[in-house]
């Protein structure tokens, strides 16, 4: 009787783990039923790449200060250490939010405010035929139709990112990992 009762509680925690391990399609790109990209809900729980403040690649001036914060899933970032290279089914979140530099005690510097937009790039050649594809979210957006082919972010990352369509010149622990499998493309990291 106790090796039944046993197994019974072995068998409970067992489905309890399982139950609350994140779901494997919860860390790939999820599409609706028109196509578009479904929000990744969980993307401040993957892996942290980089922050910017006020990275700007127009010379224009007038737009506000942003902080950007760029996130992948954790096993994507774990197959680049692997490799030097992005797997299938990369997302890449970049989080923007408003920066604000009076509140509380803070008397010099500036600080993360209010979620603006989410901008999500994916690998996924089975949807696009130049295998990347980028995405702009409102701040409260479900879901967000691929931006047209040819569109800024596909030229710019085509011209100017360091390893494949990514902009590992910014993500300093990444950078390193790139060089060793020769995945990096130097001339790209030239300031123009």
């Amino acid at each position: 009787m106790k090796l039944v009762r046993g197994f019974a509680v072995l068998s409970a925690l067992c489905v309890l783990l399982m139950a609350a391990r994140p779901k494997e399609n919860s860390l790939k790109p999820q599409y609706d039923a028109k196509g578009f990209l479904v929000r990744p809900s969980d993307y401040r729980d993957w892996e942290f790449l980089s922050a910017g403040y006020g990275m700007n690649y127009s010379p224009a001036p007038g737009s506000p200060d942003m902080f950007t914060n760029v996130f992948v899933q954790r096993w994507a970032y774990q197959e680049f250490l692997k490799r030097g290279k992005w797997p299938e089914q990369s997302m890449f979140v970049i989080d923007v939010r408003n920066a604000e530099g009076e509140g509380s005690i803070n008397k010099t510097g500036h600080f993360q405010t209010d979620l603006t937009g989410l901008e999500v790039e994916v690998k996924d050649s089975t949807r696009n035929p130049d295998k990347w594809a980028y995405y702009g979210f409102q701040a409260n957006a479900k879901t967000a139709e691929a931006m047209p082919k040819g569109n800024e972010c596909w030229s710019c990352h085509e011209q100017h990112a360091a390893v494949e369509h990514t902009f590992v010149q910014f993500y300093p622990t990444l950078k390193p990992v790139a060089k060793a499998f020769g995945t990096y493309n130097e001339a790209r990291d030239q300031v123009r």
